[in-house]
């Protein structure tokens, strides 16, 4: 089993791939500190199983588990994350990943995680289970839309370079649009969202997980 490490702390990768290697006895092919290298090293290395932290500069690790899963749909995903809320662990599932597990209970649940989505099947963090059932039982039968869904892919991208400090110039270059696309872009998305400042847009970005106050 072949494994790919994607998280901005140093510290974490390292942990990681001492359990994984020393304790585990798998391989750890590569590391990635932002969901862009994620993607370019699942492209060029084609690991089985990546292990993607959620909030991460550049590109978070929704966006990267969506382009990861579009370029090869066998790669299994385990995400990695502090939040619990309802709403980030349905986006993460929804984008392909196969597993969700709390950074809290990291080193706890890892193996478990790992065997899971090898065989195929789901982990999640039994305290995201709990989140997940409760809410499904308690569901009202019509509830208001969450501005967050109407977002598209693209969308959160340019949300987080935005949120990150990136000018317009900056995220079209990234993006490989003009300028003038890129700004188009910025202002629909104020508008999905009723932001009326960037400020709005961080504020945003911070609650759903997209990005974090740590970049």
């Amino acid at each position: 089993m072949k494994i790919l490490i994607a998280d901005d702390h140093g510290i974490v990768r390292q942990g990681l791939k001492s359990l994984i290697q020393n304790s585990l006895s798998l391989e750890v092919v590569g590391e990635a500190e932002d969901g862009l290298t994620a993607v370019k090293l699942a492209k060029e290395l084609n690991p089985d199983i990546v292990i993607m932290d959620i909030t991460m500069p550049n590109l978070n690790g929704v966006e990267a588990t969506r382009l990861i899963l579009e370029n090869n749909p066998k790669i299994k995903i385990i995400a990695l994350s502090m939040h619990p809320e309802k709403h980030i662990v349905k986006e993460v599932l929804e984008a392909g990943a196969s597993g969700y597990v709390l950074k809290s209970y990291l080193f706890d649940e890892l193996s478990r995680a790992l065997d899971a989505v090898n065989d195929n099947q789901r982990y999640l963090s039994p305290r995201i289970t709990d989140v997940v059932i409760s809410d499904y039982v308690h569901q009202p039968v019509s509830e208001l839309v969450d501005p967050s869904t109407r977002l598209t892919g693209r969308d959160r991208q340019i949300v987080q370079m935005l949120a990150e400090g990136k000018t317009i110039k900056q995220i079209a270059l990234a993006l490989h649009i003009s300028p003038k696309t890129a700004d188009a872009s910025r202002r629909k998305i104020m508008g999905k969202l009723g932001a009326t400042s960037i400020a709005d847009l961080i504020k945003f970005a911070v609650r759903e997980g997209i990005t974090s106050l740590e970049f």
